[in-house]
């Protein structure tokens, strides 16, 4: 499966119009503050781009970041004017081409920037353990529409976890499938290079997030994918690709229910472009100045992470009151093709 990834995005891809699927996002979903970063960025670094989601959390200013299948660097490149000089964006793939693109342009990003905080690592997100990257080193670690090309996401889930500091953060966009993939399509070359074969069954990546000391993983946003291709349709039957963005914290005591402790916070505004409001994820839309009832989990995602300084925090841990309302289960993702005007990429 390396060989066939390499090969896919090294030599048969030449830009993500080459793709056959839905999963590169149009640059007109691009939210109006990424756009400047994006304009600094070389053309053919933005052309080799094969994301399928935003992966640029907010408040990374100062921190240290990576990359995981950076690819040509259009992320990290992007990521590197969040963090400002004085933070730092370690990018990791296995694709020699690819990274070539990014190391072709890093002079000229250094000059675009004025600064220079990023590096680039030729690795396999399944070895990070031999990259000689310090264990619990990372504010964030990053990924676009990777993850479900690696053959062993256990192993690239163990080294998420070791690198990330306590309460440091997995922010992550990915092709998901609505049930477990059948061997007919998880081995065809094609659909795999395409990110579609390698795609997790959604439960599933709860049970490995889980499995890993990441807790209740996040849901940011999600959009269905259509395969443009009629062949490749045919071969793909029923089953149903979302593209998702998911964030996960490395927090001790998070649970694996939303429990309810009667705890509240309230958002003081402060994070650049999100001064009146903060998008936790898909169902907490927290509004500045108002008190915002949560769940346990939710608390500890805000309290012992680099966002608290943005909130005040109401109630403790001393009372539990069962499961915390509307904490239910069944498929996370939007079926419906109609709501894809608040995907991101």
């Amino acid at each position: 499966m390396h060989d066939l990834v390499q090969d896919y995005y090294g030599r048969q891809l030449q830009s993500s119009a080459d793709l056959k699927t839905t999963a590169c996002c149009d640059i007109s979903q691009v939210p109006a503050w990424l756009k400047p970063l994006l304009a600094r960025i070389h053309p053919e670094v933005l052309s080799r781009y094969y994301g399928c989601g935003l992966v640029c959390p907010p408040l990374l200013r100062g921190c240290r970041v990576l990359d995981l299948g950076c690819g040509s660097g259009r992320d990290v490149y992007a990521l590197a004017q969040l963090v400002g000089p004085e933070g730092e964006v370690v990018g990791v793939d296995m694709t020699k081409a690819q990274l070539e693109v990014a190391e072709r342009h890093h002079a000229h990003q250094h000059a675009a920037f004025g600064f220079d905080n990023v590096r680039f690592i030729h690795g396999y997100i399944e070895r990070l353990d031999e990259l000689g990257l310090e264990p619990g080193s990372f504010d964030v670690i990053v990924s676009n529409c990777v993850v479900n090309l690696s053959p062993d996401k256990d192993a690239v889930f163990a080294g998420v976890h070791r690198l990330l500091k306590q309460g440091g953060e997995f922010y992550f966009s990915d092709v998901y499938a609505d049930r477990r993939v059948p061997p007919a399509v998880r081995n065809d070359p094609v659909l795999y290079g395409e990110c579609l074969g390698g795609a997790l069954y959604w439960n599933d990546f709860l049970r490995l997030a889980q499995s890993h000391g990441l807790a209740d993983p996040r849901l940011v946003d999600d959009r269905p994918l259509a395969v443009a291709d009629s062949e490749l349709a045919a071969r793909t039957g029923n089953i149903r690709f979302f593209s998702a963005t998911y964030r996960l914290f490395k927090l001790d005591g998070l649970e694996s229910a939303c429990e309810d402790y009667g705890q509240a916070v309230v958002y003081r505004g402060g994070i650049p472009d999100y001064e009146h409001r903060f998008v936790l994820d898909k169902h907490h839309d927290i509004e500045a100045g108002r008190v915002f009832p949560v769940c346990g989990n939710t608390w500890r995602m805000l309290h012992d992470t680099r966002f608290r300084a943005h909130f005040d925090f109401i109630g403790d841990f001393s009372r539990h009151h069962g499961l915390f309302t509307g904490c239910g289960g069944g498929q996370p993702f939007d079926d419906s093709v109609a709501s894809t005007s608040g995907a991101c990429c």
